[in-house]
């Protein structure tokens, strides 16, 4: 009879693994693909594993960093630790914590009686029946550490050829998971600086100036009322946290909508809905219409910093072409939005602001979406010929 895994008694090969992983650990597509035939292959080379864990730090404005968790009867689980999780007692009392600080590997052979006990996980690793636990350093490039952990059930624990295989498999693993690490994190950093279309398309390779399409997107522009004198004698922190909690208010109705956020500027927001497939005209305008009107609402009810009469914004909405991608100078690019129609979107705003209006739409987004909107009147609007008939918010008390 074939000789179980769990039998393991040094037999076990994992330099397919090594090479597998040097060759860039293809076809796995995701990280968490590649880690689920990590261990499957490990397996398969003799390894007697029951669990492995990988923890990645990270660059993300909410998370610190990534988990992946394997068992032998299931799926490769993925688990995001918030900041938070830095200061919980688990984290203090991990043994990732102490391999990524000491650069040393941590071993705690569980079937032993006299082993060291010396971490909370060890003892709920022991009532699962584990006999013995490995816990690496994976070494990146650029001196950062992170560490991967190993765990099996099998009587005799791990032998020591095992060790030396799981140890022969840190440092591809290391670079391996550096290179998805990295790019995740670009990914990231254009989806938290540029927004999520754009990111990809900037990861596409779409970096030269002058790089640019047309494409037609409903248009919001969004500006603070009286800022100057809403935060004058508070104090930094009392103006950023305003600030943020004001921008709260936007950009999750916007997401919530299928719109993303261009750029901030100052306490102004300039996004996008574009038409894509399955959302064409009526249905981008009624989403971005339902957004606005979710985003004046939370602005309503935000505290104005003890201003009597609250938070004050004009918000201004429009649909046509616009040009959508790189401009500037030298090598220090905006991925951008830029045309008539983001100018005009622009005069709507400043009007808003002369009508004592929360939010105006252009005659054209209008006609995409009329109900819900009531006609305010023609305007003249600096730099277009003709005159703009505007619409505002029907039967709201929108009016400031």
């Amino acid at each position: 009879m074939a000789a179980s895994p769990l039998d393991n008694a040094g037999m076990s090969d994992t330099r397919p693994v090594v090479d597998w992983l040097i060759n860039g650990a293809r076809p796995a597509a995701t990280p968490q693909e590649m880690f689920l035939q990590l261990c499957t292959r490990l397996v398969a080379g003799g390894i007697p594993l029951w669990r492995a864990g990988i923890f990645v730090r990270t660059l993300h404005p909410d998370i610190i960093g990534r988990s992946f968790l394997w068992r032998a009867d299931g799926e490769v689980v993925v688990n995001e630790a918030p900041f938070e999780f830095l200061g919980t007692e688990e984290y203090r009392k991990s043994p990732i914590l102490t391999a990524r600080t000491s650069g040393k590997a941590i071993r705690r052979r569980l079937l032993d009686p006299e082993s060291p006990l010396d971490f909370p996980i060890l003892l709920e690793l022991r009532a699962e029946g584990v006999t013995d636990y490995l816990v690496s350093p994976l070494f990146f490039s650029n001196g950062e550490i992170h560490a991967v952990s190993w765990a099996t059930r099998a009587p005799q624990g791990f032998s020591e050829a095992d060790i030396a295989g799981l140890e022969a498999v840190a440092a591809p693993l290391a670079r391996v998971a550096e290179g998805r690490a990295w790019r995740r994190v670009a990914g990231v950093l254009l989806d938290t600086y540029v927004g999520h279309r754009a990111g990809e398309r900037i990861l596409a390779g779409q970096i030269r100036r002058g790089h640019t399409e047309t494409i037609a997107a409903a248009i919001w522009l969004s500006d603070l009322r009286d800022f100057t004198e809403l935060t004058d004698h508070r104090t930094t922190d009392e103006v950023i946290a305003f600030l943020n909690g004001y921008f709260d208010c936007q950009v999750p109705a916007i997401a919530a909508e299928g719109g993303e956020v261009l750029k901030f500027m100052g306490d102004g927001l300039l996004a996008i809905f574009p038409l894509e497939a399955g959302r064409d005209a009526e249905v981008v305008c009624a989403a971005a219409l339902a957004a606005a009107r979710a985003a004046a609402a939370a602005v309503g009810k935000l505290d104005a910093l003890g201003d009597a009469a609250g938070v004050r914004f004009g918000l201004a909405l429009h649909i046509g072409d616009l040009l959508y991608g790189n401009i500037g100078g030298g090598n220090r690019l905006d991925f951008t939005a830029i045309g008539p129609a983001v100018n005009l979107t622009s005069r709507l705003e400043r009007l808003a602001r002369d009508l004592g209006q929360t939010v105006v739409a252009s005659g054209e987004f209008a006609r995409h979406c009329p109900a819900g909107l009531e006609p305010l009147g023609s305007f003249a609007l600096r730099g277009f010929g003709a005159p703009q008939t505007v619409f505002g918010l029907a039967k709201t008390g929108d009016a400031r």
